[in-house]
């Protein structure tokens, strides 16, 4: 019987989508566990132990003192040894969100010449200076572990700090070396909903970026938030030409492919 992958899912102190991140990775065939941060600064929990890490999504110390800021600081206080030597095996980890914020901050991605732990990219507020909340509609750019066998995508966001910013230098060097995984772009969601394609501003239209290997991802919008075909916002309409078209409704919807590409790297 093959062993199933492991994942690890930080949670504590704010993050608030860890439910939903293990659902996923559940629902595509891994073993996934919620970890509040402090039991793997104890030692109840190792990161050695786990294929998969995750960052989740939330608002971690309340983004007091800038998104995911006070949680990349207890990682780098108390655990950062850990964290680099599970990034130097062949495994994976993905920060969704207040996630990508915290891998940010860490210096994970994008971490030029693989060189972790300094901060190269910002995420600061929407040029909206307002929260947003809606789905939206990103292309591949970039050779990752996590995008495997797609093209275009859409995933809802939900987040008011999501504008990539970086010097003129690193945009250079992202787009030298693709490691900008997806940008926003118009299509389905966007059009349904008549609204802009970029809604934070980020630069270059970034809405995730890698470290040089492609298995670090971090990105803005939420996949464990469009694994179910319902959760479109468009779905009702969809269900209406399916049922003229005597067609078949689908069951889950384009954000479980990220899970289940994590589970069929290590297949």
């Amino acid at each position: 019987m093959k062993t199933k992958p492991k994942a690890l899912i930080f949670s504590g102190y704010g993050l608030n989508s860890e439910e939903e991140t293990a659902y996923g990775f559940q629902l595509a065939g891994a073993t996934a566990d919620i970890v509040h941060i402090n039991d793997v600064i104890d030692g109840k929990k190792k990161l050695k132990d786990y294929q998969i890490l995750s960052f989740p999504g939330g608002f971690a110390y309340g983004d007091d003192t800038g998104a995911g800021n006070a949680y990349a600081s207890k990682i780098k206080n108390h655990l950062w040894e850990e964290v680099k030597n599970f990034i130097q095996e062949d495994k994976l980890v993905i920060g969704i969100c207040n996630g990508c914020q915290i891998v940010t901050n860490l210096g994970l991605v994008p971490a030029f010449a693989k060189d972790y732990g300094d901060r190269q990219v910002a995420l600061v507020n929407n040029t909206s200076a307002r929260f947003t909340t809606r789905w939206t509609d990103m292309e591949v750019t970039s050779d990752t572990p996590w995008l495997t066998g797609i093209t275009k995508i859409s995933m809802p966001i939900a987040h008011g700090e999501g504008n990539f910013i970086t010097t003129k230098e690193n945009l250079t060097q992202l787009r030298k070396n693709k490691q900008i995984a997806l940008r926003y772009i118009k299509g389905d969601m966007s059009g349904y909903l008549d609204l802009p394609a970029n809604h934070n501003g980020s630069i270059d239209n970034i809405a995730g970026i890698t470290d040089p290997t492609g298995k670090i991802l971090g990105l803005m919008p939420h996949p464990e938030r469009g694994i179910f075909f319902i959760q479109r916002p468009d779905w009702p309409l969809q269900k209406e030409i399916a049922k003229r078209e005597k067609k078949k409704l689908p069951t889950h919807g384009p954000g479980l492919q990220l899970f289940k590409n994590a589970i069929q790297y290590f297949s």
